[in-house]
């Protein structure tokens, strides 16, 4: 597999999910996972992070073919990654004020959070 596109197409398919529900879960058109699996477009970075968030995918074989297709994510390497997503819509007075009140609960606060997090992600 040479493109990210291929390697798109090759995970749709060892996932044995459809482009339709790929696409569901990313948030995104299945028409737009339909022209990438064609190379007829190029994901962006966005789109790029959230396929490795989403499934688990390495962004080294996803981006450059190396390595292993997918990798083992502690929750909080997990919940990292949902934050910076949340986070990187928003501008950075806002995400400061973000990190430092996650940084400032409790322990026993954080599995909310992270359910929090899933919620407005799409994550499952």
């Amino acid at each position: 597999m040479e493109t990210i596109n291929e390697r798109i197409a090759f995970l749709i398919s060892d996932l044995g999910i459809s482009k339709t529900k790929f696409a569901e879960r990313l948030n995104i058109s299945p028409s737009f996972v339909t022209r990438i699996c064609a190379g007829d477009k190029i994901p962006s970075d966005r789109t790029s992070s959230d396929i490795c968030r989403e499934f688990n995918v390495s962004l080294a074989w996803l981006e450059d073919g190396e390595g292993e297709m997918y990798v083992q994510r502690s929750e909080n390497e997990r919940m990292a990654l949902m934050f910076t997503d949340v986070l990187a819509e928003a501008d950075e007075s806002t995400r400061k004020r973000g990190i430092a009140a996650a940084l400032e609960m409790p322990p026993e606060f954080w599995d909310n959070i992270l359910e929090y997090a899933k919620k407005i992600t799409g994550s499952k």
